[in-house]
């Protein structure tokens, strides 16, 4: 057996999601559910992501709507600006219909979640998110 033979071959990059939420308990929930097919970076703050966004790159972010010291809708206008191509997901518990089109407008969301999220419909809206992603890319 050749020294090429023996090594694995190395595993293709799984595509970067980054999740902010305040509630540990879903923030950890959610990660264990995509990081089986995605490289998952958590932030519990929208400091904390605004932080990691200029750090790393990412295809998709979900973010929480309402979390003390910022709201997941004001971040996710300002990642629409900063960074054009990256996915952007709300998750939400409640929200009036005309607030929730405007806010898909002003930050361009590729989806909204309402609370509660099946953990099938998280992991295909990434999945869906991630293709999008590369789309916008390839197109630009």
């Amino acid at each position: 057996m050749s020294a090429a033979e023996s090594k694995p071959a190395p595993e293709p990059k799984k595509d970067a999601v980054l999740i902010i939420d305040d509630e540990k308990p879903l923030l950890e929930a959610f990660a264990l559910a995509l990081s089986g097919q995605f490289d998952v970076t958590t932030a519990t703050s929208v400091r904390e992501a605004d932080f990691i966004l200029h750090k790393q790159a990412f295809k998709v972010v979900i973010a929480d709507h309402l979390m003390p010291g910022g709201n997941g809708m004001s971040f996710l206008v300002r990642a629409r600006e900063e960074y054009p191509h990256m996915q952007r997901v709300l998750v939400t518990g409640y929200m009036k219909p005309e607030m929730l089109m405007r806010s898909v407008n002003e930050a361009a969301l590729f989806r909204y979640l309402l609370k509660p999220v099946e953990f099938d419909e998280l992991i295909q809206v990434v999945q869906d998110a991630a293709k999008a992603y590369d789309a916008s890319v390839a197109s630009a």
